[in-house]
């Protein structure tokens, strides 16, 4: 045969997320369906997970071109299990999987089985490398595992991964910041999220409000976090998130473009078509509904034309994209945006106020 070989179009991209409910221990901040109880749980819940793909591929699923695996702490269930569900996905060829994990949970056995499932992504919850920070958030890691997590990832043949930071935590030093974004740095992470502390109902963090964050110390912590990673070469491509070239993360840019995902799991949310939907609450009554063949979503709702390019407009303003230079007036927000190729983009100073920005957006339809 003669000629070029066959080409095939790249798979429309179509996200999967599997929601993992379980930890060792609950963080003070975190608002997450999440248990610390229910380990009884966890081989059931592997089962009911796979069960629940297996049904929507027959249900006739789209090639899945990312996945993630969130929660909860995913690096806690046998990865056995995990695996299993993962392997019940129809993946598109060069489908990004990833999994989140605790630095303390790496081991070079898990990673490995991790790799033999299609696992091609990891993303260590770092928060601090200081551990009087981390004791104020509640975690429990140790921060000399974090290093020795990325070593083993990079040894398992890992080709990217990310380190998820969070600032702003009432006793955290500029000093302390610093340390944490140098240490991480020295990792040469190929992502970073960094994400400022927030305060959410229900959680302990939000019964004590001398620990609420400041919002002019988290500006400060940004604007080093981004000076320090710009300069290891890490390019901000979402308002919390920055990486090398090539090395963005595939499945949350499917979230920021408003694309299409099922979401697996207790408490999981999904999007397809212009509407929204999200399973039940807790681990018990997910697997009940599954073992009984029962439907697992808990509620939806169906987006109008309009709510959707809202919500389009509102989600591309926190990209390095930006949105078409209509939809503000760049002219009224000096040093806040600017217009590049047609595109209103936000500046550094933007970002630290994109949702007051966002209330400008205007829809010309």
């Amino acid at each position: 045969m003669t000629g070029d070989p066959e080409r095939r179009p790249a798979p429309t991209p179509f996200g999967a997320y599997l929601h993992i409910p379980f930890c060792a221990s609950r963080c003070d901040y975190c608002a997450f369906a999440t248990w610390t109880d229910r380990a009884s749980l966890i081989e059931p819940y592997l089962r009911a997970l796979r069960t629940e793909i297996e049904r929507a591929v027959e249900a006739t699923l789209p090639a899945v071109t990312s996945v993630f695996v969130g929660g909860g702490t995913p690096s806690l269930v046998p990865a056995d299990g995990l695996v299993a569900a993962l392997a019940a996905l129809p993946l598109a060829t060069g489908a990004e999987v990833t999994v989140e994990c605790n630095p303390d949970d790496v081991t070079a056995e898990l990673l490995a089985a991790y790799r033999a499932g299609g696992v091609n992504r990891i993303s260590l919850g770092v928060q601090s490398m200081v551990p009087h920070v981390l004791e104020l958030l509640g975690r429990r890691h140790d921060p000399a595992n974090v290093q020795r997590a990325v070593e083993l990832v990079r040894a398992a043949g890992f080709d990217t991964f990310n380190l998820d930071l969070i600032y702003g935590t009432v006793g955290e030093s500029d000093a302390d910041w610093a340390t944490t974004v140098g240490a991480a740095l020295a990792l040469e992470p190929p992502h970073v999220s960094a994400y400022g502390l927030t305060v959410e109902a229900g959680t302990p963090l939000s019964l004590t409000p001398e620990r609420y964050p400041d919002d002019d110390d988290q500006a400060e912590k940004y604007e080093l976090a981004d000076t320090r990673l710009a300069g290891a070469g890490l390019a901000n491509y979402e308002i919390s998130n920055w990486a090398l070239p090539g090395h963005e993360c595939r499945h949350n840019l499917l979230y920021w473009s408003q694309g299409d995902y099922l979401g697996f799991g207790c408490a999981a949310h999904s999007h397809r078509s212009g509407r929204r939907w999200w399973n039940v609450r807790t681990p018990d009554r997910y697997i009940d509904l599954v073992a009984a063949g029962e439907p697992t979503e808990a509620a939806g709702e169906d987006l109008d034309d309009t709510t959707r390019r809202a919500e389009g407009l509102q989600l591309s303003l926190r990209t390095r994209d930006g949105v078409p230079v209509r939809a503000l007036d760049v002219e009224a927000l000096p040093g806040l945006v600017e217009e590049r190729d047609g595109r209103a983009v936000l500046t550094r100073s933007g970002r630290l106020v994109a949702n007051e920005i966002a209330v400008r957006l205007r829809d010309d339809g």
